[in-house]
């Protein structure tokens, strides 16, 4: 999708909506919409000139798995400092940000195109966080 103002908030009302049918809590389900908000926000800021965002939803028993990431230049970096970086690390289970390539993450074309990549985790109460992530066995669902 493009990294526009007006067509990222579709990307957090498709985290919620699978929040909610997840059964997550009602808060857990508005701390996913802000936590996909602000990655998607951060990417939209170091992804190249009119570069989609692409963001990957992996529904799994423990919780959900969101990767989000952009074409970016060479050699730069996901900012992982700062007020934006505090509340991801605030409203989810699990985050990380680094350079990656088009070859290596899901939805990519295949090429060496470098990449900035946030990866969220949000685990439903009461269950382990081992197994997200995976891929295997579970639903994907590519927002692109």
């Amino acid at each position: 999708m493009p990294t526009t103002a007006t067509q990222l908030p579709a990307v957090r009302a498709m985290a919620g909506d699978l929040a909610i049918r997840m059964d997550y809590d009602l808060d857990a389900v508005e701390d996913l919409r802000l936590a996909v908000d602000e990655a998607c926000a951060t990417l939209s800021q170091i992804g190249a000139d009119d570069a989609p965002l692409t963001v990957i939803f992996e529904t799994t028993r423990a919780g959900l798995h969101i990767e989000a990431w952009v074409p970016t230049a060479e050699g730069v970096e996901v900012p992982r400092d700062g007020f934006g970086w505090a509340i991801l690390a605030t409203l989810v289970d699990g985050v990380d940000a680094r350079r990656s390539t088009q070859d290596a993450v899901p939805g990519g074309d295949g090429t060496p195109t470098p990449v900035g990549l946030i990866a969220l985790d949000k685990y439903l109460p009461g269950h382990h966080p081992d197994g997200l992530g995976s891929g295997a066995g579970h639903d994907l669902s590519v927002a692109q």
